[in-house]
Order: C-alpha cells, then structure tokens, then sequence
C-alpha cells in the first residue's frame, strides 16, 4: 500500500503520532523530575521511578528492577541505597533467599507517593474534560499495543 493516496495518508498518520508521543515522553520526564523533587530535593528522576514501581507493586528486589527498567544493577544498587538515605526505602532479608533484599517504600513515601498519583489523576480528568470513556478505552489499548512493540 506503500505509495498510494491511502499509504500516504497512513505514513502521515504514524509520524504524526511518533511527534505526539514525543511531546508525552517529554512532558512525563518533566513530571518525573518534578515529582522527585517534591518527595526529596536530591531524588533523581532514575529513583523515583523505583520507589514508584516498588509501592506500587508492594515489594521488589534489585534483580526485578534492573529487568523491569533495563537498568544496570550497579545503577539500581546506588538508587536504592540513596532512597534507603532519603528514608523513602526500606530494605530487609528476603525469608526465601537470605542473599537478596526485599524493597518496600516506607509508609511516609507511600503517603506522599499517593498525594502525588491523586494530584496527577485530578489534572490528567481535568485536561481531558472533553474525551469520552470509549476514546480513553481506545488510546490504552493504543499505549498497550505500543509497549509491545
């Protein structure tokens, strides 16, 4: 389909949508860095990211961290060890395998992580005033297609 009126239209489409997800990408690093900043004047983007995973999904260790975010071990060691400093983290042995530790968020940064999520939820409603449900239902599957890609 590639050069006719309609593979034309298709090419445009997709890089008009590669130029919008640009504009998402750069706007979600700029909400990272603010929300780092909030939970700790020191936190880097890299470890709020972390500390956001690990209170969301309960628990973690740095072998599913590094996996989840494609990140060096060495790079998820000196994040978790400035969140344990920041007292955002708390780390203790895992009962299975004594050799690895289990991050949990402490209960202050899972707090504040929650003020967050429902500040950014109020201004994500706010600014799509004008979107139905089913629009929202299919720009999620959009993004999840995407994410497989």
């Amino acid at each position: 389909m590639i050069g006719t009126e309609a593979g034309t239209s298709m090419a445009g489409t997709v890089a008009d949508l590669q130029g919008d997800l640009n504009l998402i990408f750069v706007r979600a690093r700029s909400l990272w860095k603010e929300s780092a900043a909030r939970l700790h004047p020191e936190l880097q983007v890299a470890g709020y990211k972390l500390l956001s995973f690990i209170d969301r999904a309960g628990t973690a260790n740095a072998h599913q961290l590094a996996e989840r975010f494609e990140m060096d071990k060495s790079v998820i060691s000196r994040q978790v060890r400035m969140l344990e400093d920041f007292g955002l983290l708390e780390s203790r042995a895992d009962e299975r395998d004594g050799r690895l530790r289990v991050l949990t968020a402490t209960p202050r940064a899972s707090a504040q992580l929650s003020r967050l999520r429902a500040e950014y939820a109020a201004r994500l409603r706010d600014g799509m005033g004008e979107v139905t449900e089913e629009e929202i239902l299919a720009a999620s599957k959009v993004f999840r297609l995407l994410a497989e890609v």
